[in-house]
């Protein structure tokens, strides 16, 4: 019994690896996200921890550099070291500021009033935490020039937004599983995939067949062959004779229905009944019933025979739609980091505009208090020029930010694919989760291990690899000769008065046919299947060698993801400690031009690199998320937080 039902499963299996579609079934199954504060060596260290250490000089990579510039000398001093001790000696300044907050406040319009004409009850702080960087509040006086009102008018007109929406990064992978279209189109080829396995099995499906003929026969006297007569009668033997056909009139029926049962081994297998009636008229009437059961088997010995060789179409079918699924869900995470991307894209984009604005309204706040100094005597009438030049010049950076913003949430507006957010539609998104300002020590080696077994790719081309070794043994046993083994009984029956008594005699088994034969083909060169297969080989050499290939890929991305990473925190500590000594200097220098020691232009030179340091601060925070990013889907999956799952019914497996 236990061989029976062995053999049976060996039958219906079709002989997958087992071990590679465990590793698909659980890599499927598995939630896709990377941990970083499990695979970090250290505890995370925040900006305010790690940015005293970064003012004492930055740890060295211990990698052999090329000679640079000597060590500067006591007189140069160490770099920022000025820098540094007026940022120590200002007691105003902590030492660990907040961090930089991108995004706009929650509803805040991005509209502009001309700013000659509103008052500012309360100066602004810049978004970092610094001090702020404007005169006491002051009230306008006096006109302005006429062609800053015409372009505050026009950006007026341009920035006035109806409705805004708060959308945190998991809002987004949501709204993107369930409408971007790219996922749409991915989630069709699993189906696709599984009609071509069904295609495959169908070869094996059972063929029942049917067939009935009738027809009528009214045929004139006609000479037959010319005869030798060897009868029993002594007295007859050797006689000629003529054989002569007399007019006749003949009816046929025929019927025969049966199956044709293909079988996993290559046997075609076929059972059927035959049934003839014929009916004489004229001269001597007769009718006649035949009827017949009949068995025929034909078996392959060499080429197409044996079990893996007829389910090798079903075996590389599956491995295909393993191949599918995974590079559906490959997709997926692919789509899900181009959404974080662009998330976080816009998130620097609104930091840009919030610096923008913060950088002209002071521009404005100076204009005014020149005004004012002009119009006390305390300051020439020159600086309201140069003054007028900072506004308009921040103006125009204003416009691109404004512009950029539009762009790149349009961008993310074409991810989420939300019918409620049309990509030209004047509701805002405004980003409303707070990006990861920690810094992590990860195990390089552990991560690229993991990658190694994580990336989706590395594992749809071990099983193109399972497939074409499938295809190989296939093309191998077809160029083997066709030896074929044929085998077929029958048993008769007949009678003059009805199928029933045919039939009878038929079950009775007293007559039977039955024939037993071989049959041999073989191409004369046989170089269209030697073709076939030593094509298969190459590209089954040819895809090893991508494997490799594509294996230190994996490291190398690995390797620049973590290394991207440690740069933009770098980015981050360094335009923060910009950031601080940037607004000192401004400060500064803003006091000084109240004590006539400095002109409009160098404050506004000052303010300028202020808003440059800002603007790198806000860049490397989005590049730094975005890096993590790149570094989660090194590894083959998401950042931890993400906890996205997939069903599987999506991919219609």
């Amino acid at each position: 019994m236990l061989p029976l039902l062995a053999g049976c499963t060996y039958y219906f299996d079709t002989g997958l690896d087992r071990q590679l579609s465990r590793r698909v079934e659980e890599r499927l199954n598995r939630d896709e996200g990377l941990p970083l504060e499990q695979v970090s060596e250290t505890p995370p260290v925040s900006v305010e921890q790690a940015l005293p250490k970064f003012k004492e000089g930055r740890a060295r990579s211990g990698r052999t550099l090329p000679p640079v510039k000597p060590a500067l000398s006591e007189a140069e001093g160490p770099v920022l070291s000025g820098a540094a001790e007026a940022a120590e000696s200002e007691a105003k300044v902590p030492d660990t500021p907040p961090v930089l907050k991108a995004q706009p406040e929650a509803g805040k319009p991005s509209s502009l009033k001309p700013v000659d004409t509103q008052k500012r009850d309360n100066p602004v702080q810049t978004e970092s935490g610094l001090p702020s960087a404007k005169t006491a509040p002051v009230e306008t006086e006096g006109p302005t020039l006429s062609g800053v009102e015409e372009a505050e008018g026009k950006l007026k007109s341009k920035v006035q937004p109806e409705t805004s929406k708060q959308l945190s990064i998991a809002q987004a992978r949501t709204l993107a599983l369930e409408n971007n279209l790219d996922l749409k189109i991915a989630q069709v080829d699993p189906k696709i995939a599984a009609t071509v396995i069904s295609q495959e099995e169908a070869k094996f499906d059972d063929l029942i067949f049917a067939r009935v003929k009738y027809g009528s026969k009214n045929t004139p006297a006609q000479n037959l062959d010319v005869i030798t007569l060897t009868p029993a009668n002594p007295d007859l033997k050797g006689e000629v004779d003529k054989l002569t056909a007399v007019p006749q009139l003949t009816e046929i029926l025929e019927m025969e229905a049966g199956v044709v049962i293909p079988l996993r081994t290559g046997d075609k297998i076929t059972v059927s009944a035959p049934f003839d009636e014929k009916n004489y008229f004229r001269v001597i009437p007769s009718d006649q019933y035949l009827s017949a059961l009949r068995f025929s088997i034909s078996q392959p010995l060499l080429r197409g025979g044996g079990i893996d060789n007829n389910v090798a179409g079903i075996r590389i079918a599956q491995y295909e739609q393993q191949a599918v699924d995974v590079k559906t869900r490959l997709q997926a995470i692919r789509v899900l980091a181009a959404v974080e991307r662009a998330y976080w894209g816009l998130y620097v984009a609104w930091g840009e505009l919030d610096v923008r604005l913060q950088q002209y309204e002071n521009a404005a706040d100076n204009l005014a208090m020149v005004k004012k100094r002009v119009a006390e005597g305390l300051t020439a009438a020159v600086e309201i020029n140069r003054a007028e030049i900072g506004v308009a010049e921040r103006m125009e950076g204003l416009i691109i930010s404004e512009t950029t913003l539009k762009i790149r949430e349009r961008q993310l507006k074409l991810f989420l694919n939300d019918p409620g957010l049309n990509l030209d539609s004047s509701t805002l998104l405004v980003p409303d989760s707070s990006p990861t300002l920690v810094e992590f020590k990860f195990d390089r080696e552990q991560l690229a291990q993991r990658a190694l077994a994580g990336r989706l790719e590395l594992l749809e081309l071990e099983l193109k690899l399972a497939a074409d070794l499938t295809k190989i043994d296939y093309l191998r046993n077809q160029t083997l000769p066709m030896f074929m083994l044929d085998y077929s009984y029958a048993s008769l029956g007949r009678s003059t008065s009805s199928f029933g008594g045919a039939f009878d005699q038929t079950t009775s088994g007293d007559f039977s046919d039955w024939s037993v034969g071989v049959r041999m083909e073989m191409p004369l060169t046989n170089e269209l299947r030697r073709a076939q297969l030593d094509r298969a080989v190459q590209e089954r050499l040819q895809r090893l060698t991508t494997s490799q290939l594509r294996e230190l890929n994996v490291r190398r991305e690995i390797y620049d993801a973590l290394d991207q990473v440690g740069q933009n925190w770098q980015r981050i500590l360094a335009a923060r400690q910009n950031v601080l000594l940037a607004g000192l200097n401004y400060d500064a220098e803003l006091k000084q031009f109240s004590e006539g020691l400095r002109t409009m232009t160098e404050v506004l030179e000052t303010l300028t690199r202020l808003g440059e340091a800002q603007l790198r601060e806000v860049r490397a925070i989005g590049d730094y998320q975005v890096s993590i990013i790149d570094l989660a889907f090194a590894t083959g999956t998401l950042l931890g937080h993400s906890r996205v799952g997939w069903d599987k019914s999506a991919e219609g497996s």
